[in-house]
């Protein structure tokens, strides 16, 4: 018993520096100076919808009726979003976008302008090749991205949690940088404000 005990401790000993080197999350304040000076991807989970998970039985992409949309608050965080952004002065670049209508509507609603694209589209519904085609063609694009200010992509949950294993509620932000490979290095997080009110606080 006392030896498994020692071994424990001793295992325990060894991870501390290890925790210790691990780079503390920016602040809000750091990630706003970031986005300031461009370079970087922002990555936004669409603003708040309708009750429910996923889209209704027999949903078309081309339809926003037959989809599940954002809600009128979700649509408000959106333009505070928006709002948000342009009160930090951030240059934004592209703003690339899922085709669902939550996304586009979020990225519409936020940056004044979107491109959908099929790379940033749900892989709810996506068997193992094609997330990783998704992933591969996402990549490519950010690496390949080179004008100035920042990327944006507007996605969903399961695409986030795929790109950098990160879970954000609806209407949440993460701020990244690229590696070498095209994947993505995340530097933080910013929630989404609940009004263009409070924007001003932030």
């Amino acid at each position: 018993m006392i030896p498994r005990l020692l071994l424990s401790l001793a295992s325990m000993a060894l991870a501390l520096p290890l925790l210790a080197a691990e780079p503390a999350a920016a602040s809000a304040d750091e990630l706003w100076q970031r986005l300031q000076a461009g370079g970087h991807v922002l990555v936004v989970r669409h603003a708040a919808t309708e009750p429910g998970l996923g889209d209704p039985p027999g949903f078309v992409l081309g339809d926003c009726a037959t989809q599940r949309n954002l809600s009128a608050p979700g649509r408000a965080d959106a333009q505070a979003l928006g709002a948000a952004v342009r009160h930090h002065g951030v240059p934004v670049a592209r703003v690339l976008s899922s085709r669902w209508c939550r996304c586009q509507d979020t990225a519409r609603l936020a940056f004044g302008r979107v491109e959908a694209v099929a790379m940033l589209d749900s892989m709810m519904y996506d068997g193992d090749a094609a997330r990783a085609r998704k992933l591969a063609e996402l990549r490519q694009s950010v690496l390949a991205w080179q004008a100035p200010g920042n990327l944006v992509l507007v996605t969903h949950d399961v695409n986030i949690r795929a790109l950098t294993g990160d879970r954000l509620a609806q209407g949440e932000m993460l701020v990244a940088t690229r590696r070498p490979d095209g994947t993505l290095a995340v530097v933080g997080r910013l929630g989404m404000p609940k009004s263009v009110d409070a924007v001003q606080s932030m």
